[in-house]
């Protein structure tokens, strides 16, 4: 799907609706209106043919009021506890919405170990592909109430982009309280909308703020990270408001279009780039660097200046530059503790003095994603 006037003929479509656009800004609760008018579009779509899955965040945001808060909190136990009140409130709004469209809605928590471990993976695109089969829109959300700060996503964004690539959906649209893409605050003076974006390594992200509601917890940033791993998987993307997203599902020019890149990751790199979580760091010298970026060489030990962290051989981890600038992730092929003795030596040298199992690469290229 390379244009907007693909977009009516996708058959496998990802909806990912925010917390401030259910809620409301001030997070007093669902908005039932808001609910209802989703729900109606989703049951059109599914009346042509299609297959929705609804990625919903709002959770912790109806969980508030009923617990006397008034807005997002800080720690992650009182976010998870607002989760457990509020994620039964949503799915049961969904189950009402949904009943009288005579359309059955399930509900699908995730957290990220179930996109990135393998087991739990297949499990759950077998899961979310049956539920399609039956005719079930399923409602997915990030599993708050259990998952830990090691293996959350921190917003629903990338979730939904990575539920793309885990069912091979054709098209993501990301609905927001902002209708599109802007080249600044769309509050300020001055600030255009983004139409069409060909390629996402084109756009200056630094222009782009935070979140900008009390109950969410993402933002253009992480709007911006969605469409970087979908499109990067060959899925096209919108990003628009809920008022405009019957337009948006007509292929009209409203909100912003990410194109569909050409060139495809494959499932390993897309899940290492913007799913794994890294345990360490290996800092690298100028040199190393620019035989990664350009020449797509493994990391070798004689191109290693020190390593941060504790991890062992297969976990994941950042590969810097002198700077300390993140430049690719890989999966590392020694425990951390073995790697001090290895820093800036040949692999040759290494396997006089250690042994030839030591006269191999510390990432090989296979195992590596540029950033």
């Amino acid at each position: 799907m390379s244009t907007r006037s693909d977009i009516p003929r996708a058959k496998r479509i990802v909806i990912k609706i925010g917390s401030s656009s259910l809620t409301g800004r001030d997070g007093s609760g669902l908005n039932s209106t808001a609910v209802e008018d989703l729900v109606s579009k989703v049951s059109f779509l599914k009346s042509a043919g299609k297959e929705v899955i609804v990625v919903s965040s709002g959770a912790i945001a109806a969980g508030l009021a009923p617990l006397g808060l008034s807005s997002r909190p800080k720690d992650l136990s009182t976010q998870q506890a607002a989760a457990a009140v509020g994620q039964g409130l949503l799915i049961h709004r969904y189950t009402e919405a949904f009943n009288r469209f005579n359309i059955v809605a399930s509900q699908v928590l995730l957290t990220i170990d179930d996109v990135v471990r393998r087991s739990h993976y297949q499990n759950a695109q077998r899961t979310l592909s049956r539920l399609l089969q039956l005719g079930v829109v399923p409602i997915v959300n990030e599993n708050d109430s259990v998952g830990t700060q090691e293996i959350r996503f921190g917003d629903n964004d990338r979730l939904a982009a990575l539920v793309c690539h885990l069912i091979g959906a054709e098209l993501l649209v990301v609905i927001s309280d902002v209708d599109a893409l802007y080249d600044a605050n769309p509050k300020n003076a001055g600030a255009q909308r983004i139409d069409n974006v060909a390629d996402i390594d084109s756009l200056d992200t630094t222009s782009f703020g935070g979140s900008s509601s009390k109950v969410g917890s993402g933002g253009m940033v992480t709007k911006i990270e969605a469409a970087r791993i979908a499109t990067g998987s060959g899925i096209s993307m919108v990003l628009t408001s809920l008022n405009n997203l019957a337009d948006v599902l007509e292929g009209k020019e409203s909100g912003t279009f990410f194109a569909a890149s050409t060139s495809r990751k494959s499932s390993r790199l897309l899940w290492l780039a913007h799913a794994s979580t890294p345990r360490g760091r290996l800092i690298v010298d100028s040199g190393a660097v620019t035989a990664i970026k350009e020449r797509g060489v493994s990391l070798l030990p004689a191109g290693v200046t020190s390593v941060e962290g504790e991890f062992s051989a297969g976990d994941s981890i950042e590969i810097c530059g002198p700077n300390r600038e993140v430049i690719a992730r890989g999966l590392v092929g020694f425990d951390s503790d073995e790697i001090p003795q290895l820093l800036g030596r040949s692999t040759k040298d290494l396997a006089r003095e250690l042994g030839p199992e030591f006269e191999r690469e510390l990432v090989h290229r296979d195992d590596l994603v540029l950033l």
